[in-house]
């Protein structure tokens, strides 16, 4: 079938509707509906769909397009809701199920017939991460199913005016609901309106006499202050107080208005150090820092937390080790899955500590969400010299994947919980084996960024793919579904679970390699494999041309990458071209 995909980006829900179409055989072209309704109307005349489907709209289809087509819209909500916000309301409303409804288009908003629904639990993380996984999988089975019905002919749709629908008009879930009220708010509730918020739009908070946005939340278990105080940083997050505890923000964002040179998401504690010290504080040359000057505030002490935190500990960090047995697990988990040169360094410290245990087997990741989108974007551009940490970035992030590239002595597994871009993808084949939950989608390319890549992909990529796959990878810079990708050999492994389930999942079969009785004489044949590798051309030697091409890109203040990654952190058109969507985007720090 001819369908074409009508989204205001094309995110992660859009990639994986797109993705999971063409491999079912469908032809599958997609148009951006914040080109604006003559691109949309364009676009239906060239590619003359049989089906128009709207994975993520902000903007109703126009009048005549729906009138003369058949068009689903996605709604992230059950039959009989209505509205923006639907997802806040759910985590507001803290409730323990919700779902996904496939409607036909028509004049009011998400009030037309319904052609398929699909339910999911409530799962208590961010909206971000609920929505690239519970959401993203009851949407996926949800337009599959309705473009069979479609397809079959003779399924008729259910009106939303049948009494067994119950209609809830939902209102934009403003500011002033998200509002945290520090003095009297629980942790439990200051933690609800942060998840409820975490990707877009954060909550609007006073910081010090700055307004900003705070981006996600996580609890504290032992620091504890005046509500509303700041507390401590760790890992460029900050703690804030509550009545009855604390809270980790790891981003925020200063407001369009406040006349900051970069209203865009980075590191809490990275924000905090632009602002003045505080009255009291021994850190007056702190105050009135450019953004651009200090990784942290100084009058807030750094406060890390152990890399194998303690069973009865709670607290939050983005780096974890812990072991089981003769299996090694080494979780991480960075905001927009964009890794800083901070980020890379301290994880390939966390790394080097994983090699001098015991185990014969270290699983990478292994939980939900992100696995990794490459180089971070956003801090590359708030740095004083964005070309030369876009470098440091580069080179950190090389090493930590040579280190797993140079790991001969067990078995090293990638398990991507969830979706993975540019260099990300390119870390996890730098590991013996790749789990990848199905649902999950990947981008191996960095083309739509202007850059050619580095992280040892010219020798990882073919030697997984072939060359002419991975030619075709990196330059047609389109989203694989998880089974395209273990079809051709990117991944080893689908991990066919729900998100809540695949870290045990993991863990499960991690035990089991471990407890294989071929896997010493496989780790013989990895360390054999290597050295003959090394031999035919050192990895050095990939490093160098690879660093090359970046460098050429980096330094070269015309070159497209600096306007492009400016455009994307700042959510902005290109020059005077359209808005860029997530894919074209789709290098490191992608959303």
């Amino acid at each position: 079938m001819d369908i074409l995909l009508v989204a205001s980006a094309f995110n992660s829900l859009s990639q994986r509707v797109y993705a999971e179409l063409s491999d079912q055989g469908h032809r599958v072209d997609v148009v951006l509906a914040s080109h604006g309704a003559e691109a949309v109307r364009a676009a239906v005349r060239e590619a003359r769909p049989e089906l128009i489907i709207a994975p993520m709209l902000r903007t109703a289809l126009p009048d005549d397009v729906w009138q003369e087509h058949t068009c689903f819209v996605v709604h992230p909500g059950p039959p009989g809701d209505r509205g923006p916000s639907s997802l806040d309301w759910a985590i507001a409303g803290q409730e323990s199920h919700w779902g996904v409804t496939v409607l036909q288009a028509e004049a009011a908003m998400d009030a037309g017939d319904v052609w398929a629904a699909e339910s999911f639990p409530v799962s208590p993380v961010g909206k971000s991460d609920l929505y690239r996984n519970e959401v993203s999988d009851a949407a996926s089975a949800a337009v599959l199913l309705a473009v069979r019905r479609y397809a079959d002919g003779s399924f008729k749709p259910q009106a939303q005016s049948d009494p067994a629908i119950r209609v809830v008009w939902r209102e934009v879930f403003r500011q002033e609901r998200r509002r945290i009220d520090w003095e009297s708010d629980s942790t439990e509730t200051v933690l609800r309106k942060l998840r409820a918020a975490d990707s877009q739009p954060g909550v609007l908070d006073d910081i010090l006499g700055q307004e900003v946005f705070l981006h996600g939340g996580h609890p504290e278990d032992r620091l504890r202050g005046r509500p509303g105080d700041l507390l401590a940083t760790r890992a460029g997050a900050v703690c804030r107080a509550t009545r009855d505890g604390a809270v980790w923000i790891p981003e925020l964002r200063p407001r369009r208005t406040s006349g900051d040179p970069m209203p865009f998401r980075r590191p809490a504690a990275s924000v905090l150090a632009s602002f003045p010290a505080p009255p009291g504080t021994a850190a007056g040359a702190v105050g009135g820092l450019s953004p651009r000057s200090s990784h942290r505030p100084a009058w807030l002490p750094e406060t890390p937390a152990p890399l194998e935190l303690p069973p009865d500990r709670t607290t939050w960090t983005d780096i974890r080790y812990r072991q089981a047995g003769d299996v090694g697990f080494l979780t991480f988990s960075f905001p927009g899955g964009a890794m800083s040169t901070d980020h890379c360094r301290r994880l390939l410290a966390a790394y080097r500590y994983a090699l001098t245990r015991p185990t014969s087997v270290l699983v990478l990741g292994g939980s939900r969400d992100f696995f990794s989108n490459g180089i971070h974007l956003n801090v590359i551009e708030a740095a004083a010299d964005p070309a030369g940490e876009s470098w440091a970035n580069l080179n950190a992030m090389d090493d930590l994947v040579e280190a797993v590239l140079r790991t001969t002595d067990r078995l090293v597994v990638a398990a991507l919980g969830g979706n993975a871009a540019a260099g990300g993808v390119m870390f996890a084949l730098a590991a013996d084996q790749v789990w990848c939950r199905t649902g999950t989608v990947l981008n191996p390319h960095y083309r739509r960024m202007g850059l050619y890549g580095s992280e040892f992909w010219t020798y990882t990529l073919p030697r997984r793919v072939g060359r002419d796959a991975a030619r075709r990878l990196t330059t047609e810079a389109l989203p694989l579904s998880a089974t395209t990708a273990a079809r051709i050999g990117l991944v080893d492994r689908l991990v066919p679970v729900p998100a809540h389930e695949f870290t045990s999942e993991v863990e499960r079969r991690a035990a089991a390699l471990a407890a294989d009785p071929g896997l010493a004489r496989r780790i013989a044949a990895k360390a054999t494999a290597r050295r003959s590798d090394e031999e035919q051309r050192p990895l050095a030697e990939y490093r160098r041309a690879e660093l090359a091409r970046m460098r050429a890109v980096f330094f070269d203040p015309h070159a497209p990458y600096h306007a492009l990654r400016s455009a994307f952190v700042r959510k902005l058109p290109y020059g005077s071209a359209r808005p860029l969507s997530p894919a074209e985007q789709g290098a490191g720090g992608g959303r």
